[in-house]
């Protein structure tokens, strides 16, 4: 496929030009994503192994799936769908099993973290994958420096006007998840001083950020059509939203998330997106308004500039907390919707926040002792092993 670089392509988002109807699904169920690190075991830099990986594992027993990424040295798991946080631990341990297994053959290695401390984009390779090649005619060199790392969490939903409400309900949240998930410092062998660097890399995207404050399923889709029939968009892969609607799952899909260290982790961050969501039905604690999006970018680069010890002003009283304690605050707040289950997974979260500190401030205490990217990356692999 050759393009005139003065135009702008356009791409196929491998669906039909329209708005899928919403597939009902059981409220708060549960699916996770997570895209993973290839990296070589002699330098530990990225490695072009995805095919050989994806050839290994094609007949392998595991409860979701494994799939490319824009880049050969990504690889990206999911589950099947989960009835909690520890379901959804049980079915990652089985996959990343099986991918820990493949790597060993591969003499490869596989890391969890939302940027790979040195690799240099302009190395990555793009996936043989049509949607990634045009994803790449249309956005050039994005498209390699788009060799990031994230979790996406599905909470399933009933209808259509309640996934909306969902949605807007937990984009109050966003920052929670930054300061949370952080594990990406450093990148091209900087310390960037964020602690969530991946999401400037997201950001560069013209459709992301937000979603469009509506509640109801009518005006979503009158929205859908407008942007359609501008040519901007052919379907909801084309949106790069902090959250957006899985109108085929039935579900809303939380994607700021950086991949995390652990499945552990990964696990514990499901628990907590669940648990506001049990929350927000039983209790119903506020009605979402427009306004709270007035400091919804400022409070997103707190979370992403300085983690939890950012800052976070409250969208309804505009009373400023610390992340750390508003967070502990909500935890508070919802523990009582936390299913029997997921209590220790929450508990882990209330320590991250209390001493144990993020992904992010592990990575930089491993560099502070090591003084070598390289060391980090590999006892980044021994971590999302479970070897350690």
């Amino acid at each position: 496929m050759t393009h005139d670089l003065n135009q702008s392509p356009k791409v196929d988002s491998g669906a039909a030009d329209r708005l899928r109807e919403f597939a009902a699904s059981r409220a708060l169920t549960l699916g996770v994503e997570l895209e993973l690190q290839l990296v070589n075991t002699h330098h530990y830099d990225m490695t072009p192994y995805a095919p050989d990986m994806l050839a290994l594992l094609k007949n392998a027993k595991v409860p979701g799936s494994i799939v490319p990424e824009v880049t050969s040295s990504m690889i990206e798991i999911s589950t099947g769908i989960c009835e909690d946080a520890e379901d959804a631990y049980g079915q990652l341990s089985v996959t990343r099993d099986a991918l820990v297994k493949a790597a060993d053959r591969l003499n490869i290695a596989l890391a969890g973290g939302g940027t790979h401390p040195f690799q240099q984009w302009h190395q990555q390779r793009i996936y043989d994958k049509p949607r990634f090649k045009e994803l790449t005619a249309l956005y050039g060199y994005l498209t390699k420096q788009f060799t990031v790392f994230g979790q996406h969490v599905h909470l399933g939903c009933p209808d259509a006007d309640a996934a909306l409400l969902m949605l807007h309900r937990l984009s109050r949240y966003i920052p929670h998840f930054i300061a949370l998930s952080a594990s990406s410092p450093f990148v091209q062998g900087q310390d960037t001083a964020f602690d969530s660097a991946r999401l400037n890399s997201v950001f560069a995207f013209p459709l992301s950020g937000r979603a469009p404050f509506v509640l109801h399923w009518e005006d979503f889709e009158r929205y859908f059509d407008k942007m359609r029939a501008t040519g901007v968009i052919h379907s909801m892969k084309d949106f790069y939203w902090d959250i957006r609607p899985k109108p085929e799952f039935g579900t809303v899909e939380v994607r700021v998330f950086d991949t995390p260290l652990s499945i552990a982790r990964a696990a514990q961050l499901a628990a907590y997106v669940q648990a506001l969501g049990a929350w927000f039905l039983n209790d119903s604690p506020f009605v979402p308004v427009e306004d709270d999006y007035l400091v919804y970018t400022y409070n997103r680069f707190q979370a992403c500039r300085f983690g939890l010890d950012g800052t976070y002003v409250d969208p309804a009283s505009s009373e400023q907390f610390s992340l750390r304690e508003h967070i502990l605050l909500t935890l508070q707040r919802i523990a009582g919707h936390v299913p029997a289950a997921d209590r220790e997974a929450l508990q882990e979260l209330r320590h991250i926040v209390s001493r144990e500190g993020n992904d992010a401030g592990w990575l930089r205490a491993c560099y502070a002792d090591v003084q070598q990217l390289p060391e980090v990356v590999r006892q980044a692999t021994l971590k999302f092993s479970g070897r350690v």
